[in-house]
């Protein structure tokens, strides 16, 4: 019966930002437990990989590349993804980050803007999209990646970290928004983890120890420790659970 409850057999599932590090982790994830998986990104290479490693386990994969930086598009690849699959279970909001580290004060509003539109419009845009067609149906869960960025400070992180602050907020106004129609929306919020987007921060001599210096396991996740936090979420194993915010931060933000 445990096994059940994770289990994703027959779902249908769109995943962000999936061509690499813990969107594509989470994608293959779903595909090992059962789901037929859309994915999508910017980079073609990356969501090819995914998709092969999905279409491994026996899975259908649609691959549509995309910008989620404009309304249009993302409001496109859910009308995709839905015409695909056929419908829509599960949808996660992974697609983000930030590619500059820089004081507040020294910050232009060009990055400000740019990292918001990644990281809390496009989320947004997704679940605008998706939410039309899961609350019609009356199921569906949702699962929007933040960060313990937006849990706590983030230093030299502000944009990104009042991004996923945001996207906090926005999981738990849309759990109340739709907690009767059977979609449940929870957040996600991994810690320092060592993906390619950050390899300069961890793949150094010292392991990055400075950055994670705060964090009491003393280590940075693995992305795949993201997989099993994502099947749970996805599952009928949470489905008594909505609003919620699910830190794998290694015990960061309990020491916030």
């Amino acid at each position: 019966m445990t096994q059940q409850l994770f289990s994703l057999a027959g779902k249908k599932a769109l995943v962000t930002g999936a061509s690499r590090g813990i969107g594509q982790v989470i994608a293959v994830a779903f595909a090992e437990a059962g789901a037929d998986v859309a994915v999508t990104a910017r980079g073609v290479v990356g969501l090819g990989e995914t998709a092969k490693r999905i279409k491994d386990f026996g899975r259908e994969a649609a691959e549509i590349q995309a910008d989620l930086t404009t309304q249009e598009a993302a409001a496109g690849v859910v009308a995709e993804a839905i015409d695909r699959l056929g419908r829509l279970d599960i949808v996660v909001n992974n697609a983000g980050g930030s590619n500059f580290v820089v004081p507040f004060l020294d910050m232009r509003l060009s990055g400000w803007e740019k990292v918001l539109r990644l990281n809390l419009d496009a989320t947004m845009w997704i679940c605008q999209a998706a939410g039309v067609h899961m609350t019609a149906r009356g199921i569906g869960s949702i699962i929007n990646v933040a960060s313990a960025a937006g849990l706590a400070a983030a230093p030299f992180l502000a944009p990104y970290g009042a991004a996923k602050a945001a996207v906090v907020s926005l999981t738990k106004t849309l759990a109340s928004e739709w907690g009767r129609t059977g979609v449940r929306v929870n957040a996600l919020c991994p810690g320092w983890t060592a993906t390619e987007l950050n390899r300069g921060l961890w793949d150094t001599p010292d392991g990055g120890q400075a950055t994670i210096a705060n964090v009491p396991m003393g280590r940075w996740a693995r992305p795949e420790e993201m997989a099993g936090p994502a099947v749970f979420l996805a599952s009928e194993a949470s489905s008594f659970m909505t609003g919620q915010v699910l830190a794998i931060d290694g015990g960061q933000t309990s020491t916030a």
